[in-house]
């Protein structure tokens, strides 16, 4: 699905959708997240999660603005790869599967027409992966 961006006059390709059912519940995976190595598997080496309206950038030169927090429940972030780039947006959604379980999705959207979607996911993948491995 491609969309034009009123702001930019560019297309957008759909957002990059990737999601988990983690064995642990969601308290569990909302602590792992607040960690260094949570939001480190998110942002990158070197940031850090923080507050609405918080900025973080981490040592590879990614960055971007906390939207949205709600903690046990979403964090929205703006994510762009260099200074220079067009931001786009990140939500991390935790949702109970059951007491024990969490659904761990995240949708990464506004996305530009040369956006490698590929790449994107994989790199999600490895990110639920990343804070997965510290749940245990």
């Amino acid at each position: 699905m491609e969309q034009t961006s009123e702001a930019t006059g560019e297309t957008e390709v759909a957002a990059v959708v990737v999601s988990r059912t983690l064995p642990y519940p969601v308290r569990t995976v909302w602590e792992v997240l607040m960690t260094t190595d949570g939001s480190e598997a998110l942002l990158g080496p070197g940031a850090q999660l923080g507050s609405k309206g918080e900025s973080w950038r981490s040592h590879d030169g990614r960055e971007g603005v906390v939207r949205s927090f709600h903690p046990l429940e979403q964090i929205r972030f703006t994510w762009r790869l260099r200074e220079s780039a067009h931001p786009t947006m990140v939500d991390v959604r935790l949702v109970p599967a059951d007491d024990q379980a969490t659904e761990f999705r995240i949708e990464h959207s506004k996305l530009p027409p040369h956006a490698d979607r590929a790449w994107l996911s994989d790199r999600w993948e490895a990110a639920i992966d990343r804070i997965e491995s510290e749940c245990v």
